[in-house]
């Protein structure tokens, strides 16, 4: 590994190495997560999980401008890499819209239920993120990922939210 050579006399080369892992990780994950977010919002059925969905494609695309903020202020160029929980999770995703399609009263619950997965994955590794560039002091970093980090929060409750009131209620007709 070329970068523990590079980073040997850097204070917390370790944990660098990690958050440099984990933000190409995430940033391939964002890329892949528009292309699902495409075929989620295309499968429901509701016009509030419609909308649930077109909105997190927006934000999503503003999330991947902030990651490559994060990758300039620490000196790097943005690059990401294949996040295979993404793939594994956009996989369940095209299952469930297979398996459901033809259940109307249950497809937008299993579309939520799909997307809150991915809201927690995704709310896992910002979370990680951001206890990174905290204890690395990477003031901008941290204060660019805990914004996306709470709106993937804010994300995963609207969904909740959706399920409660809607969704699942349609689910149990």
């Amino acid at each position: 590994m070329a970068n523990q050579k590079n980073n040997a006399e850097m204070p917390n080369a370790h944990l660098h190495e990690l958050f440099v892992d984990e933000l190409r990780d995430i940033l391939g994950a964002e890329k892949q997560l528009l292309k699902g977010l495409k075929k989620l919002a295309g499968a429901a059925g509701s016009e509030k999980v419609r909308e649930a969905f077109e909105t997190h494609y927006s934000q999503t695309e503003g999330q991947i401008d902030r990651l490559k903020e994060v990758f300039s202020s620490i000196d790097l160029t943005a690059r990401g890499k294949k996040c295979k929980a993404m793939e594994g999770l956009l996989e369940e995703a095209d299952e469930i819209i297979e398996s459901f399609s033809e259940q109307p009263e249950v497809l937008d619950a299993a579309l939520i239920s799909a997307a809150q997965k991915v809201e927690h994955y995704e709310i896992a590794s910002y979370g990680c993120l951001v206890t990174y560039a905290k204890l690395m002091g990477h003031t901008d970093a941290e204060q660019l990922l805990a914004e996306t980090l709470a709106e993937e929060k804010d994300t995963d409750a609207l969904l909740s939210e959706i399920a409660m009131s809607e969704a699942n209620v349609s689910a149990t007709a």
